[in-house]
This record gives C-alpha cells, sequence and structure tokens, in this order.
C-alpha cells in the first residue's frame, strides 16, 4: 500500500512518548468501558439490519475520526494511514467456527450491513490473506457472555498498531441497552486521551446518524 502520509519524525509531537514506550517490554494495554447502544439496537431492527454490523460500521468510523489510530510503522518509518478498514469476525448460522471479514466501510450504513453480509455468507475461507496489511482495524464480539475485560492473541511486534475492538453481550438496564466494550491499543501510538476521543465520536455518530425510535 502507498496511500499513507510519512511523519516528520523529527518534528512529530508524539515522537518522546513514542520513543519512551518503545523501551517498554510490552508496549500493549486495554480498556473496557460501557456503551449505551440502544439507539444502535433501535435502528438495526427497524431496518431488519444486523446489530453487528451496524455497530461495527459505526466503531470504524470513530476509530478513523481519532487521527492516533491511523498511525502505523512501514518500512521502519512512522506514517498517518488515510484510514483502517474493518476486520471482523463472523459466523454463518449452524457453525461453530467463525471466519474473519475484510471489506471497506463506505459512507453508508445501511449499505455496509448489506454488503458485510453478502460477503460473509460467499466466503468459503477462514481469511482471505490479500486483504490483510497494516491499515486494518480488528474487530470481534462474544455475544453470548458480558464483556468486562479481554486479551487478544498476537505474535509480539512492537510495531503492531492495530487496534482490536470487541464487545460482549448487551443487556437491558431501565429499558436501555447497554454493553462492554474493549479497546487494545500500542501505548507507543495512543494514550487514554485517544480512547475518550474514540468514545465521543462514537457516541456522536451514534446520536447524529441514527435516528430516535420513535422517528424511525
Amino acid at each position: 500500500m502507498s496511500d499513507y502520509e510519512i511523519i516528520d519524525y523529527a518534528r512529530w509531537p508524539r515522537r518522546e512518548l513514542f520513543e519512551f514506550f518503545s523501551h517498554v517490554s510490552n508496549p500493549f494495554y486495554s480498556v473496557t468501558f460501557k456503551l449505551d447502544v440502544t439507539r444502535v439496537y433501535e435502528y438495526a431492527k427497524a431496518k431488519g439490519l444486523s446489530f453487528y454490523y451496524a455497530l461495527t460500521w459505526l466503531v470504524t468510523k470513530a476509530i478513523n475520526s481519532v487521527e492516533a489510530f491511523r498511525y502505523a510503522v512501514i518500512d521502519g518509518k512512522v506514517v498517518l494511514l488515510p484510514e483502517r478498514l474493518p476486520s471482523f469476525t463472523d459466523m454463518k448460522d449452524g457453525s461453530e467456527q467463525f471466519h474473519i471479514v475484510t471489506m471497506p466501510a463506505g459512507d453508508d450504513i445501511g449499505a455496509f450491513c448489506l454488503e458485510a453480509k453478502r460477503r460473509s455468507m460467499a466466503q468459503t475461507e477462514f481469511i482471505v490473506a490479500s486483504g490483510e496489511g497494516p491499515n486494518l482495524l480488528y474487530i470481534s464480539c462474544l455475544p453470548w457472555v458480558e464483556l468486562t475485560s479481554l486479551t487478544n492473541e498476537r505474535d509480539f511486534d512492537p510495531d503492531d498498531a492495530i487496534p482490536r475492538i470487541a464487545w460482549g453481550k448487551y443487556r437491558d438496564i431501565d429499558g436501555r441497552k447497554e454493553l462492554g466494550l474493549s479497546l487494545e491499543l500500542n501505548h507507543r501510538f495512543a494514550d487514554g486521551y485517544h480512547i475518550g476521543k474514540f468514545n465521543e465520536a462514537l457516541c456522536a455518530l451514534i446520536s447524529r446518524r441514527l435516528p430516535r425510535s420513535d422517528s424511525l
């Protein structure tokens, strides 16, 4: 891939933090927080769409709105990616084995949900290797349990800047639907501040892009 901006490392404001966490033996950390997904659930149900695909689209858009999550290391240089593509786990009905679907998010949540379903149903491999790269966003879901924390498998690579996002089973609380959402990051590229910006962006997207239930 060549569509990225090479960071001027000498003038990069994050250089000192990047170098500090480069000396840490394990720079990866994760945070799990609660998210109100009532409007996502109501929108998906009213439109006949997958709640999982809808939240995948929203999470991808929110991640891409925060610059820190689009940093990567390519050929030994820190770069800024134009966007990250969702690479998400999925399961066919009746199967106990998951597979991984990778595709662009696009600008329309409904179109994304329909295309995600089509691609997932048509895919016969566990993963399409040609779609793998440093510009991905890994997304998964554990709809069988409430999520309070999560870690991910990985080959240890200090240059691995791919965010990992997962969420669990939602539960009803006083008429609202809430779930735990986990975000795992490389501290060389992003801090708690950026997680806060992601949460703000995600909540704003849910509020702004999805209509209230009484207007569906």
